[in-house]
């Protein structure tokens, strides 16, 4: 019997959700890459033709090259769906936020040109509003609906509810690559070159925002923690109801000392015992540059 045949749904997600492959296969999450090119003539496959070590070392090796990325085509999305279209599996496509790409878009005209030959399919896209580690953890939220029993249409509405309270609390090395990817404006940019200050980031619901700055690295990590904490204040529920994960980008070292900072605090306030790291992909790493820390949080739908 073909694996998808028992589930009430399939789950999809663009390549910005940065699982680990051995996770996704385990969840039976198939995953459409992105492309990373570091010459804008030559485009690989993040993970299936270039690893996110190895995107992370050539970006520290030529730190004056800027990668781009480029999002799954139309014909990507249908080649994945196509195999579960035709074993009459509803799918569920989880995809970055639509501010940051058009992969939504491109999933979007994929289920429409499905429908034509197929259609009975039945194909939700939704735009996360969210990316990199705390998308992972928005799928993750629906592969943990579908293991207790939910069903199709209701995972779907659960998931609209919940994804406008995910956040992401992060610093980068410096702002240069934000600034030339577009990210920030170039004032801000200069500033930060001139002054070697840490931009501290908040992502919600799409976009960036600007939440401080800090002289050190060690500071702009302590107030990435204070954010979280406010957050959680402000929320008034207990952790339990919260999915958090630190996500990194070259340096593992780092976010396993970073990963002890946050965990000493949350769990003097809180009692939280664990917290999982991921590594940031290539995706959102041609904005961020070779060193984005921070931290993803989002309510978990409660079944």
């Amino acid at each position: 019997m073909i694996e998808h045949m028992s589930k009430a749904f399939h789950i999809f997600s663009d390549g910005s959700c940065d699982l680990p492959p051995q996770l996704t296969k385990e969840k039976d999450v198939t995953v459409v890459p992105f492309y990373v090119s570091f010459d804008d003539e030559h485009y690989q496959k993040e993970i299936e033709e270039i690893g996110v070590r190895d995107f992370y070392q050539k970006m520290v090796d030529e730190p004056k090259v800027y990668p781009k990325s480029s999002m799954p085509s139309v014909q990507d999305y249908m080649d994945a769906f196509l195999p579960v279209v035709k074993e009459k599996v509803p799918i569920i496509c989880i995809c970055i936020t639509t501010k940051f790409s058009g992969s939504m878009q491109s999933a979007v005209n994929a289920k429409n040109m499905l429908l034509e030959t197929y259609p009975d399919a039945q194909i939700t896209v939704i735009d996360a509003t969210i990316n990199t580690v705390l998308q992972g953890l928005y799928v993750l939220e629906a592969v943990r609906m579908q293991e207790c029993g939910a069903g199709y249409k209701e995972t779907v509405e659960r998931l609209e509810e919940i994804k406008s309270t995910g956040r992401i609390f992060f610093t980068v090395g410096n702002m240069e690559y934000l600034q030339h990817g577009g990210r920030i404006g170039k004032v801000a940019g200069i500033a930060g070159s001139v002054l070697g200050i840490r931009p501290i980031i908040t992502l919600k619901q799409g976009e960036i925002f600007p939440s401080g700055i800090a002289r050190s690295r060690k500071k702009s990590m302590e107030k990435t923690i204070d954010l979280i904490v406010n957050y959680l204040e402000e929320q008034g529920e207990p952790i339990a109801h919260f999915s958090i994960a630190v996500g990194y980008g070259y340096d593992y070292e780092e976010a396993l000392s970073y990963r002890d900072m946050v965990l000493n605090v949350l769990n003097e306030k809180y009692g939280l015992k664990e917290l999982p790291i991921y590594q940031i992909g290539a995706t959102i790493g041609v904005h961020t540059g070779p060193y984005p820390l921070g931290l993803g949080i989002i309510r978990k739908s409660l079944l």
